[in-house]
């Protein structure tokens, strides 16, 4: 499972040009499911990411979680963060989950948030086509692998 995490001042989702999900500061997250992936690579990732330190302290020093700062949360599924880019110049996805996979563990990824943060997680609509909208601030962008994690 892969995240890609970037910290915004402002984040927004249109499908059909009709806004599905919005937030302010905080994170915005491009979520990617495997065809291997499981319950636990789901729960590691929230973690990670709940906590993960990307935001300014007092003294300007990247040393706070989106918990610690109150932030918002937008959770975008996506598929082709599974590109694979080996072999000639159109990218493979056979290694991204099917539809019932990656949507259980894109619904269990924004539950679990919801669960460490204690906000709610807006979204996207999977499977739609999606008109994703953000500033990033700073820019940080964080990409985090659950296969990575050993």
């Amino acid at each position: 499972m892969r995240l890609v995490i970037q910290r915004v001042t402002e984040a927004s989702v249109l499908v059909d040009g009709q806004t599905v999900g919005s937030i302010g500061k905080g994170l915005m997250i491009l979520v990617g499911v495997e065809d291997n992936d499981s319950d636990d690579d789901c729960l590691w990732l929230a973690a990670k990411a709940a906590n993960m330190r990307i935001f300014d302290d007092e003294n300007g020093v990247i040393n706070r979680s989106v918990m610690d700062i109150g932030g918002d949360i937008l959770a975008v599924s996506q598929f082709t963060l599974l590109a694979s880019t080996r072999k000639g110049n159109r990218p493979s996805y056979v290694h991204a989950a099917g539809h019932e996979l990656a949507t259980r563990l894109y619904e269990l990824f924004k539950t679990e948030m919801e669960s460490l943060t204690g906000r709610r997680v807006a979204s996207g609509v999977f499977g739609a086509d999606m008109k994703v909208s953000l500033t990033n601030d700073g820019p940080v962008t964080i990409i985090i692998d659950s296969r990575l994690r050993l």
